[in-house]
């Protein structure tokens, strides 16, 4: 709904599709979303990346990432 809202490209927001929720906060939701986000860049020869997660107890983090 705030894709619609905001006028976001789906594409761009989820490339490789699928749920963007995976396993349990305090686990290796971030390093599994990571690695992802670097395969992806390879793969779509793109140079930035963001990943977003929970990192549970109320906190969430951050990365931007460039492939070199």
């Amino acid at each position: 709904a705030v894709i619609g809202d905001v006028g976001l490209d789906p594409a761009k927001v989820n490339p490789l599709g699928g749920a963007i929720a995976l396993g349990h906060p305090l686990g290796a939701t971030g390093a599994i979303r990571t690695a992802t986000l670097l395969h992806g860049l390879r793969r779509r020869k793109q140079k930035y990346g963001m990943v977003t997660m929970c990192i549970g107890t109320g906190m969430g983090a951050a990365g931007i990432f460039e492939a070199l």
